[in-house]
């Protein structure tokens, strides 16, 4: 009987963290490398788009340490 989805990411959730980012890898590098071109331009359109807006004065910019400092207080940790 094949693995579901589901249960295959249970399973690969609960390895140790550096299994997970091995796995994570392997599956990355499996990945069709003609969709890299189209991943990498959404990218690049992205990052425009959050350049544009900060120089615009739409988003403020928060300090590294204080987005982490509420994210632990958020989320714990």
């Amino acid at each position: 009987m094949a693995m579901k989805v589901e249960d295959i990411a249970e399973e690969a959730l609960a390895l140790p963290s550096e299994a997970r980012a091995l796995l994570a890898d392997r599956l990355v590098e499996s990945l069709d490398p003609a969709e890299d071109g189209y991943i990498h331009n959404l990218w690049i359109s992205e990052a425009n788009r959050r350049l544009r807006e900060l120089r615009s004065g739409a988003v403020k910019a928060i300090p590294g340490a204080e987005a982490i400092a509420s994210l632990r207080k958020k989320y714990g940790g």
